[in-house]
């Protein structure tokens, strides 16, 4: 574990979150993560974790919500990233490709969720 990594760890003290009040903390530094430029490797590993810590509060305190797709993962980037679909055909090839996969007709491939990985500096595990 590097230093940085355990930097970042001690400001964000992730942890299973129980309250309301502790989510709204975590999604504020999600978000923060988000908004940024380009992530280091450590605060990508970092949103890696805080992602599902997120997810698994949220299944557990909003049952009705249904689980999160590497699909609406990339259309939440898309949307905090303020990307068009347009904006995402260096890495699926085609419009048509983009149009298909946001919409649910066509799954990411392994080399697309690489290179989506590669776009947004997160884990590919997000799209697989």
């Amino acid at each position: 574990m590097s230093n940085g990594y355990k930097e970042l760890l001690i400001e964000a003290i992730p942890g299973v979150i129980k309250s309301e009040d502790e989510y709204e903390r975590m999604m504020g530094i999600v978000n923060n993560l988000i908004d940024k430029e380009e992530l280091s490797p450590d605060e990508s590993r970092l949103l890696e974790l805080l992602a599902l810590l997120v997810e698994t509060y949220e299944s557990e305190a909003f049952p009705m919500k249904t689980q999160t797709t590497p699909r609406s993962r990339l259309k939440f980037l898309m949307e905090a990233n303020d990307l068009k679909q347009a904006d995402l055909v260096d890495v699926f090839g085609s419009s048509g490709r983009v149009s298909q996969v946001v919409n649910g007709k066509r799954e990411i491939s392994k080399e697309q969720a690489k290179r989506l990985a590669e776009r947004f500096n997160v884990s590919v595990a997000m799209f697989i």
